[in-house]
């Protein structure tokens, strides 16, 4: 519970419900542990009819974890943007189905970050989400979808919220971009570079997850904690264990600046 001031006075607000939702366990799992003495448990999930006369089946196939103590829901979706689409546009169509509507969704976990803007160790808050390679290779270049006349490429968390992540959490702001192939050349880390010149990391699911919340008019944010340089493919100067520690610290700080965010006042995130 929040107190707020309002009109000379002190009301209170429910806390925000938040969906976290991680490509992998091992992210999850790291973000439970920055609630250490709150129990966290598997949801059970609820169950829809399906064709008259079969057995109801779960709404939601994968484990949800609840932290309790007004903790935010955790959720494993899978790698990629088009898994992290679909189970994360699942999670919120069951929520909103039993009446547990979600009032955010935070994209999480590791990422590749852009030397020297975002070493590694650091935490990344996303102000842009782009997704890098969605669209066309031409003659000319590569084409994003926008330009030919299709959908979107990038959503914008709530500014508000992102500056106070920022300040809470001590991550640097600027754009998350999502990839269906990890960068595992020089060159093609240019090109990014080049093409987007805000980046600070790269990841594979925040697009994604951020279509989803989209489609279902909720807010999102994206929070990385960096592994790795983008670049050549050196397995030996990835530091995972140092990522999810610093996800878990991230996380641990973040309460106080989603209990103090307006989830009523938001831009459009396009």
């Amino acid at each position: 519970m929040v107190l707020q001031a309002q009109e000379g006075r002190l009301i209170t607000r429910p806390a925000p419900r938040v969906l976290v939702a991680t490509a992998v366990p091992a992210e999850r799992d790291a973000v439970a542990r920055a609630f250490p003495g709150h129990l966290v448990s598997e949801v059970p999930p609820p169950y829809g009819s399906t064709a008259p006369g079969s057995p109801a089946a779960p709404l939601l196939r994968l484990p949800l974890l609840r932290v309790a103590g007004g903790g935010p829901d955790l959720l494993a979706v899978g790698v990629g943007p088009a898994l992290a689409a679909a189970a994360t546009a699942t999670a919120l169509t069951t929520a909103a189905l039993t009446g547990t509507a979600y009032d955010l969704v935070v994209s999480a976990g590791i990422a590749g970050g852009f030397a020297p803007r975002a070493p590694v160790g650091s935490l990344v808050v996303a102000a842009a989400i782009t997704a890098a390679d969605l669209g066309a290779e031409t003659a000319e270049g590569f084409l994003p979808v926008t330009d030919l006349g299709f959908g979107t490429v990038t959503h914008r968390p709530p500014p508000a919220l992102v500056a106070a992540v920022a300040a809470a959490t001590g991550a640097r702001t600027g754009t998350v971009l999502t990839v269906s192939t990890v960068t595992g050349t020089a060159s093609r880390a240019e090109a990014l570079r080049a093409a987007h010149p805000d980046a600070l990391a790269e990841a594979m699911e925040g697009f994604g997850v951020a279509e989803a919340a989209a489609a279902h008019g909720v807010p999102v944010l994206e929070l990385r904690a960096v592994s790795n340089p983008v670049g050549p493919r050196d397995r030996a100067a990835w530091r995972i264990p140092d990522a999810l520690a610093a996800l878990t610290a991230g996380f641990g700080k973040l309460p106080p600046a989603l209990e103090s965010w307006n989830r009523h006042d938001h831009r459009p995130d396009r």
